[in-house]
This record gives structure tokens, sequence and C-alpha cells, in this order.
């Protein structure tokens, strides 16, 4: 555990607060099942692993549960909380509602060329991640697209809400690959996302967006299957209701 926390912790900038740096090593670490769902986390422990005082983990710590990543059970413990399909739902609800918009916008009013060339570096470079398997890689990568999209239309504050909404979906999109969504298919689905913003396409590019954000209802339920262990047994919403 140590050694993948550490890499994280390396690329994390020097110059920021410990606190802050804490923080997004255990948050990235969550997403990442690096921490899985249901593990307990120690105080002593996180701070021993990166040299600090207990003061700055414990203010991560709060953090963390402020974003429903973790639970502090007075007098138990803190814990990693197991996935929500309720609040993965409402995040992926969230996320198409912004980024249908944006994409709507990119293609109506259209974007400057050095963004479409951007965006088209970014899908070639994710492309280039498939034979390796790097998929840590590629879904950074996948956060860059999204990103240069809503940025590339001026909508930063909308970029700033679906960051604020991602983490409990982001679990889920870690875990779907390589178990269940392939990724020459979201591959795919970000080429005729684009290709329909070039198109001026309003309509083929809003359902383009929202077939490729939907691809986690898709993998969702087999994911429960396979792994229901790392789930909220007493969250149990119907996935088809949220397809519809």
């Amino acid at each position: 555990m140590h050694a993948t926390l550490q890499t994280l912790w390396q690329e994390t900038r020097d110059s920021d607060p410990v606190r802050q740096r804490l923080y997004q090593v255990l948050r990235q670490s969550i997403i990442q099942m690096v921490l899985a769902p249901g593990r307990a986390l120690s105080e002593k422990e996180i701070a021993d692993t990166f040299s600090v005082s207990r003061q700055p983990v414990r203010e991560a710590f709060i953090r963390l549960s402020e974003a429903g990543l973790v639970e502090v059970k007075p007098q138990r413990g803190t814990y990693v909380v197991k996935i929500s399909q309720q609040a993965v739902l409402e995040a992926r609800f969230v996320r198409e509602a912004i980024e249908v918009a944006v994409v709507k916008l990119a293609a109506k009013k259209g974007i400057e060329p050095s963004v479409l060339k951007e965006l088209h570096d970014l899908i070639e470079r994710q492309r280039r991640c498939l034979e390796p398997h790097d998929y840590d890689r590629f879904y950074h990568l996948d956060e860059a697209f999204h990103r240069t999209l809503s940025l590339g239309v001026r909508q930063q504050a909308a970029w700033k809400v679906i960051e604020e909404v991602r983490a409990q979906l982001d679990r889920v999109r870690y875990l779907s690959v390589p178990h269940s969504t392939p990724l020459e298919r979201l591959v795919d689905q970000h080429n005729h996302i684009i290709a329909a913003i070039e198109a001026r396409d309003v309509k083929r590019a809003e359902e383009a967006m929202m077939l490729h954000l939907r691809e986690i209802l898709v993998s969702m339920p087999d994911l429960i299957r396979r792994f229901p262990d790392m789930f909220d047994v007493q969250d149990n919403p119907v996935m088809q209701e949220a397809i519809q």
C-alpha cells in the first residue's frame, strides 16, 4: 500500500500545503481502489507513511467525509465508504446535464481550431494506451478530454461542478476497466462526439455525449454482481429506471 501511496504523493506539488497534498493523495487512492471500500483508515498509519503530524491527516479525513468518501465513526474509527449506487446515479445525472449542455454549445457555436486539435491529440494519446493496457494513463487523458471540451467553450464553472460530484462516479469508472468497459469503445465514443461537433450537428453531438456518459449504467450492474463487497448492499436503486 505504502509504495502506491508514495507514488501518488510524489505526483503532488511540493509547494502545496501538506493538508492539501494529503487530501489529494487519499482522495485519488480511494477513487483508484488503492484504499478499497470498507477499509479502515488509521490516522497514525497515514501520518507515519508520509512523515507528517496527525493534524493534517485529521483535516484530510474531514474533507473526505464531506465529499462522501469516508465515514468517521466516533469511538470506532474512520472507514472508506462502500460505493453508493444512488450517489453514482445522482453524480452521473448531474454530469450528463452539464456535459450535454456543453457539447450542444460547442456544436452550435463551434470551437477554436486549436481546441479541436488538442481534443484530437488527446484521443490519439488515449488510443496509444490501448495496447500496453495503460489504464491509469487512459483515465488521466479521459479527464483531460472532458475538461478541455468544457474549457474550450469557456465553461469553467461547469467543469468545477463536475469535479465536485465525480468522486463516487470515478470509483465505478476505474473499476469498470478492464473488468467491464472496453477502452476501444470509449475512444470511439470520443471520436463520435468530436465528429458531431465538427459537423455542427447539435442533435448528433447531444446523442453522442449521452451515449458516452450512460456507459456506466451498462457496466454497473455487472460490476455489482462481480464485486458485491465493494457496493453498499442497502443501497439498491433500480438501474433500468435510471437508464430511461
